[in-house]
């Protein structure tokens, strides 16, 4: 049974002539009881709109603490993406590199062998200008001292 601070105010006692209650007395206590009763009602509706309004509160913080946690676990994924994109960038320009490297080396080598040849071509070259320089020489030689025996 509920019972309204109207209620409280309109309740009648019958009135006994043989030591009853002073009429007076009753009513100032039920118009104080009704008081604090409105008071205390309003109190606990005021109560109940802050519970239901903290209680959104938290369901809307709740709902942000959820989409920051994916949206930083999107982050991460994006971030470790990332990571891995340019490790496999830097492993591509590393193995670019290293083939680059290794062409450079090949044309230096067949650069270097064709120096060799050639210069084993001018030594076989000079040998021989020198053994024909020598035979020219001889030649001449002979010849000045065949013409002085003569």
């Amino acid at each position: 049974m509920k019972i309204s601070p109207l209620d409280i105010q309109q309740q009648q006692f019958r009135v006994k002539t043989f030591r009853g209650l002073d009429p007076e007395d009753v009513d100032a206590f039920l118009q104080s009881v009704a008081g604090e009763m409105e008071g205390l009602l309003r109190e606990n509706s005021e109560m109940k709109e802050l519970q239901a309004r903290h209680s959104r509160e938290m369901l809307d913080m709740a709902e942000k603490e959820r989409e920051l946690r994916e949206t930083l676990l999107s982050a991460q994924r994006v971030i470790e993406e990332m990571k891995a994109n340019a490790r496999k960038e830097a492993e591509l320009i590393v193995s670019e590199a290293e083939l680059k490297g290794e062409r450079i080396v090949a044309d230096a080598e067949r650069q270097l062998g064709g120096l060799k040849s050639r210069i084993e071509e001018v030594r076989r070259q000079k040998i021989q200008f020198e053994m024909s320089f020598k035979g020219l020489l001889e030649s001449f030689s002979h010849q000045l001292s065949g013409e002085e025996q003569s």
